[in-house]
């Protein structure tokens, strides 16, 4: 993102934070591991410790904005990783076994491979379920979802990007993924309608193109962000009633579930 400080961000986000119920998941609970080849990514990965053993976990994957870019394999969960972690405390609060899984990127740029390196780590390693992977991401992150999705059309169950953008082109190959789009109308970072000005269009824009084409992506805009940080829209948008359930029940056809996994 530009023209946002860390700093500026953290302090927008202190009264939400303070407003929502108590965290019950924090950065303690989570594991840390790297992709184990050149540049490999580092990450962090939540277990559900209630999980029944033998079960395949839905996985969701969070892309962080470029406040937490790094190496230090803490700052893209740190501060509830900017709202998202919501998600994660509200399966915690209700017994309901997700893994959750947060890659820091050194660079704004989300490379698709890269991502896709850390999933494949995590599920040689732990019981996921192909067919309910998902992924979300803010600002960057939030075009590094649509960047992935359009890599890897028939990988992902769903997909939450928020506050990002994306060409318009290759939008064709990602009609049928389940899409919930969130952005706001006055964000002052990346423009809801036209991006950063060039190639790259905003959220609803990017909903737009898919609707065009058969899509059917929800949308939710709205009227103003947070002052002066009106990008900021992650608290209030992973805090949607609903979102998690919608997200958990998406799901891939049966055939796209690895051998001996459930169908």
């Amino acid at each position: 993102m530009r023209g946002l400080t860390l700093a500026l961000i953290l302090l927008l986000l202190m009264p939400a934070m303070r407003a929502s119920a108590a965290p019950t998941v924090g950065p303690d609970d989570f594991l840390r591991a790297r992709v184990q080849r050149p540049d490999g990514l580092p990450y962090r990965l939540y277990v559900p410790p209630f999980a029944r053993p033998g079960a395949r976990l839905p996985l969701i994957v969070f892309l962080h904005g470029a406040g937490q870019n790094g190496d230090d394999n803490d700052a893209q969960i740190a501060h509830g990783a900017n709202g998202a972690l919501q998600l994660l405390d509200a399966a915690v609060r209700r017994r309901i076994p997700v893994l959750f899984a947060a890659p820091q990127n050194p660079v704004d740029y989300w490379k698709p491979a890269d991502v896709m390196a850390v999933i494949a780590d995590i599920e040689a390693r732990w019981p996921v379920d192909r067919r309910r992977v998902y992924l979300t991401g803010l600002s960057s992150g939030g075009t590094g979802v649509w960047d992935l999705l359009k890599a890897y059309p028939d990988r992902f169950a769903a997909a939450v990007p928020m506050s990002g953008m994306t060409e318009r082109a290759g939008l064709a190959s990602i009609v049928r993924v389940p899409e919930w789009v969130f952005h706001a109308a006055d964000d002052n970072d990346t423009d809801v309608e036209t991006g950063y000005g060039g190639a790259m269009v905003g959220s609803r824009a990017v909903v737009r193109a898919l609707r065009a084409a058969g899509g059917h992506p929800r949308y939710t805009e709205y009227a103003h962000g947070p002052r002066p940080a009106t990008h900021v829209i992650w608290p209030r948008a992973y805090a949607t009633p609903g979102l998690l359930d919608w997200m958990l029940r998406q799901r891939l056809p049966a055939d796209a579930a690895a051998p001996g996994e459930s169908r």
